[in-house]
């Protein structure tokens, strides 16, 4: 067993470096955009981006998890057909939907609220959507053949294009925030063209009927549900924007995006623990090592999660050449931050619990769980945006992942029953909930000093080493360590 959770430590670790680097080259782009854009710009790029990502998960109809599962094993036809019908597909309502969201252009940014001198920017995102779903099949089949390295690469290189074009397009032509939709355009094209020779390796231009026939049976049922859980990501800033203003929402994006450092660590162990748990699951011990993942998982997101709660305030505002992480204007939504991340490692319970989902092919109650918890996402924005603000928000967000990672753990435990590690999960949850409403009270009582903090900080990881490593545990960490110091 230990053997596999390395083998899945190194592949979260490859696909880590390039999420990390990517989403920190990307991440820096955000106090890049708080200092050259006012703040009702940058509600306009949010609320355009919200569109996008709920948008990227129409191109894709459940197409991506339907692909993992059966080409996992390759249960019908060959390698060749199990890669071209899904792809096919995608391709052709690709075109399809992105003709008609060009055609409605107007109509799409009267919803978002954006004024119409922004059309252009509907059509970039069509073509941006496009080229992200004719890259999907292609890299997952990148996942399958655990070519993590190549498909670290990619991602990076799409990153580093967006960023350069961003660079070259604000400060060099001083375009404004049309300059963002153009360099993730050429990104993505990136991408794509770096996937050709896997496209042209797998392409056979036929679809299979039977093939898609499971594909869409299994598939199907994760399109509304990826549209709910998409929702839960981003409907909270066009509800911002009809309850505040967009200067209100640009600001509460800004802050949201620092749980950012969470969500990539969630991001690169799913990227790695997908492929994992369907190779794995007819192992003998399978149960017994997605129970030891779980805890393993909970004690990393738990102090990430603490450490940058705690000190998030510092790190934004720390100045590098004169300039903090986020302008000054955006720091009133920082309190937001600790909710956001703890948002964000409940989502990664949810990836976790996916696994009995994927194996006993129980997708029919994905819509069911993820439809709830956009349901208690929209109604709690709307509830408690207008008594608590941005802080709302940010509790609706998390009640709803809340929701989706018990909704999973049920059905999980209900068809694929795992003896979790509960005691050591639940002391976990327990110390990051006490630190966090300390955290809150110094707050909210202005005593929030360094020194309180670190010593917070401290006490959590004292109670972790204490209270859930076992013994044999914790000795087993001391020799690692030992012996990388000695080989150093």
């Amino acid at each position: 067993m230990l053997d596999k959770i390395k083998q899945l430590t190194k592949e979260t670790a490859v696909y880590g470096v390039s999420t990390m680097v990517g989403r920190f080259l990307t991440f820096l782009l955000v106090p890049f955009y708080t200092h050259v854009f006012v703040r009702a710009d940058f509600g306009v790029y949010s609320n355009i981006y919200a569109f996008i990502g709920i948008f990227n998960i129409i191109f894709v109809y459940g197409m991506d998890a339907a692909f993992l599962k059966y080409a996992s094993k390759v249960e019908v036809s060959d390698d060749k057909d199990n890669f071209s019908t899904p792809f096919l597909c995608l391709l052709f309502t690709g075109v399809i939907i992105s003709v008609l969201i060009i055609l409605e252009r107007v109509a799409i940014l009267n919803f978002l609220e954006v004024p119409v001198s922004y059309s252009k920017l509907i059509i970039y995102s069509a073509g941006i959507l496009f080229i992200d779903t004719a890259s999907v099949i292609p890299f997952l089949k990148l996942r399958l053949e655990r070519r993590a390295t190549k498909f670290a690469i990619f991602k990076l290189l799409n990153i580093v294009v967006n960023v350069v074009f961003n660079l070259l397009l604000i400060l060099k032509f001083k375009m404004g925030i049309e300059a963002i939709f153009i360099s993730n355009l050429f990104g993505t094209l990136t991408s794509l063209i770096l996937l050709f020779p896997t496209i042209n390796k797998y392409l056979r231009v036929r679809i299979h009927v039977p093939l898609i026939k499971k594909l869409l049976r299994f598939g199907l049922p994760f399109f509304p549900a990826s549209i709910a859980a998409m929702l839960i990501q981003v409907v909270d800033k066009p509800i911002i924007t009809y309850l505040t203003d967009l200067t209100t929402v640009g600001v509460y994006n800004a802050c949201y995006k620092l749980g950012v450092f969470m969500l990539l660590v969630v991001i690169m162990f799913q990227y790695a623990w997908q492929p994992f748990f369907l190779q794995n699951a007819d192992e003998k011990d399978a149960k017994e090592l997605f129970s030891k993942i779980l805890t393993l998982f909970s004690i990393v997101g738990g102090v990430i999660v603490v450490f940058l709660s705690l000190f998030v305030d510092d790190i934004v505002k720390f100045k590098i050449f004169g300039r903090s992480l986020i302008a000054s204007p955006y720091w009133g939504g920082l309190h937001i931050v600790p909710i956001v991340l703890l948002a964000y490692l409940f989502y990664g319970l949810y990836v976790v619990f996916s696994a009995g989902i994927y194996i006993k092919e129980k997708s029919i109650y994905v819509p069911i769980i993820t439809g709830t918890g956009a349901a208690v996402n929209i109604g709690l924005n709307f509830l408690l945006i207008p008594m608590y603000g941005l802080m709302g928000a940010a509790f609706a967000t998390f009640a709803s992942y809340v929701v989706l990672a018990l909704g999973y753990f049920m059905v999980t435990q209900r068809f694929y029953k795992i003896n979790y590690e509960y005691a050591k999960v639940i002391k976990i949850f327990l110390a990051i909930f006490v630190i966090c409403f300390i955290y809150y009270y110094l707050l909210y009582t202005n005593h929030l000093l360094l020194i309180y903090r670190i010593i917070l900080f401290l006490a959590y990881i004292a109670f972790i080493a204490a209270f859930v490593f076992e013994r044999r545990e914790l000795q087993f960490i001391k020799e690692k360590a030992f012996k990388r110091l000695n080989l150093n």
